[in-house]
């Protein structure tokens, strides 16, 4: 077993999520290492990931975070109660084609994936600046 090692304080690693068919992966690339595993769900996951990162390089888990990325696939299976027809009105793209990335047969270029990416943030920003109407 390793000694423990610490990482910067608010040390953030890139944990890359990957989905097809219900089924979600994890990979990380850690020193040189790429470390790989699925699970069921998000949380499942970053503990799996979390134990492996401390017996492969000893590192506490209270010492860093890490930053989601999701492929188009797991992101639409994740957040599976978006409309993908509107998230592609607002990108500027054809719904047909968000559907074929959501699905895993196309894969989008970097620039049409940040469009996506932007159509995902604008609605977060419109739903907080939601008030439900609440009587009181």
């Amino acid at each position: 077993m390793q000694n423990k090692k610490e990482t910067p304080a608010n040390s953030v690693i890139k944990l890359i999520l990957e989905g097809e068919d219900g089924s979600l992966w994890g990979r990380v690339n850690y020193e040189d290492d790429l470390i790989v595993e699925q699970a069921q769900s998000v949380n499942a996951l970053q503990k799996q990931i979390e134990i492996l990162l401390k017996d492969l390089h000893g590192l506490d888990p209270n010492s860093y975070e890490f930053q989601l990325e999701y492929d188009l696939t797991a992101f639409f299976e994740q957040f599976d109660y978006l409309k993908i027809t509107k998230v592609a009105e607002i990108s500027g793209l054809n719904g047909s084609l968000v559907r074929q990335y959501a699905s895993g047969k196309k894969f989008p270029s970097a620039k049409q994936a940040m469009k996506i990416q932007d159509a995902v943030k604008q609605l977060a920003t419109e739903l907080l600046k939601v008030h439900i109407y609440t009587g009181l």
